[in-house]
């Protein structure tokens, strides 16, 4: 049988949750609450969602269903030109920013080069990182949060890439504008920066690194942004990257063809004009945080502050465990390691739900 190279023989896949229906039916079980996957609670852009439905509905429209979408993704990139005030070719669209990270990598590490992150980040850093032969040069967190000092130390001359969540996933922690200015102080030329802003619409914290600064200084950066989160269009699979237009060029020869859908461009453009259902959405995430704290502060248990839509646990106790028990009390969070979980903040029934569920499984 034909092997792959090592490297990607050794790669852990990504293991993504089974459907909720499939889990009920397994257990036992019904009206369960999902919240392993920091999805938007409200759903999508109500504007979004009616762009969708009137596009559905009008079968002689020029993007039909039977046509390929706009593969330049001209009518998104100038509506994200003129909100973010960037040139249009300073972006790029990807299927999720997640696809974005993936080329990027691709694109611009080989065999042997190293790419510095943190750890625990998201997932598919290392993986990407690994996937082309490169090394994952991977630093622990400092308070849960990414340590860009020591995180600039293990630069090396095999440097060629740097990822930064901002927040970061999974502990939902950012890192502020000094700290940030100070790395870019250091970092020498040569090196990618890929700083991940999936969440940054939550963020309330005034101080929050501006990435778009270092950007329009010139910096080698690829910025990565998502409609998945705040926007509520996670199943549609669209995000996008801003960048040099040097960078762009040449990250967009890997770019598949029609890697965004007619239907996911639609809606984003829409979303982006929704002011109301983001106002919503911090509301719902900002009340559900207060409340997840007190409740969390009353039972004695751990949890990291977060400028996200989801809360870090660190437990004294095994994290599948828990989560197997909490599953069967119909909540659906996500174990982060042998001693830690993830839960997003959900609507307020929801997160009612989960504290509920945590009370009886303590409690036993």
């Amino acid at each position: 049988m034909i092997k792959p190279p090592s490297y990607i023989a050794d790669i852990k896949p990504y293991v993504p949750g089974k459907p909720v229906e499939e889990l009920e039916r397994e257990l036992g079980i019904k009206d369960s609450v999902k919240l392993a996957s920091n999805e938007n609670p409200l759903g999508p852009s109500p504007m979004a969602l009616k762009a969708i439905l009137d596009d559905l509905a009008n079968t002689k429209h020029s993007n039909s269903l039977n046509r390929y979408p706009d593969g330049s993704g001209y009518y998104i990139k100038k509506a994200l030109s003129e909100k973010l005030s960037v040139s249009e070719d300073e972006i790029i669209l990807g299927n999720g920013s997640n696809e974005l990270i993936d080329i990027a990598a691709r694109t611009f590490l080989k065999p042997g080069d190293e790419a510095v992150m943190a750890h625990p980040s998201f997932v598919v850093y290392p993986m990407s990182t690994q996937a082309i032969g490169a090394k994952s040069v991977q630093i622990p967190l400092k308070n849960y949060t990414h340590d860009l000092d020591a995180m600039a130390d293990a630069v090396t001359p095999l440097t060629k890439m740097l990822f930064i969540a901002n927040p970061n996933n999974p502990t939902g922690t950012i890192n502020k504008q000094d700290e940030f200015d100070r790395l870019m102080k250091r970092l020498p030329d040569g090196i990618l920066l890929i700083v991940d802003e999936a969440y940054y619409e939550y963020v309330a914290e005034h101080d929050y690194a501006d990435s778009m600064k270092h950007f329009r200084e010139g910096r080698d950066m690829l910025i990565l942004r998502t409609f998945s989160k705040m926007y509520g269009l996670a199943g549609l699979r669209i995000g996008y990257g801003i960048a040099g237009k040097d960078i762009i060029t040449e990250i967009n020869k890997l770019r598949p063809p029609f890697n965004t859908s007619s239907l996911s461009q639609k809606a984003a453009i829409w979303a982006l004009k929704d002011d109301a259902h983001v106002k919503a959405t911090r509301e719902v995430n900002d009340e559900g945080k207060k409340y997840l704290y007190r409740e969390l502060d009353s039972l004695g248990l751990k949890y990291v502050p977060t400028e996200a839509n989801f809360i870090y646990m660190p437990l004294e106790q095994d994290s599948l465990a828990l989560n197997d028990k909490l599953l069967r009390q119909g909540v659906i969070i996500r174990p982060m390691g042998p001693q830690s979980i993830r839960v997003t903040i959900g609507l307020p029934e929801e997160n009612r739900r989960f504290i509920e569920a945590l009370k009886k499984v303590i409690s036993r």
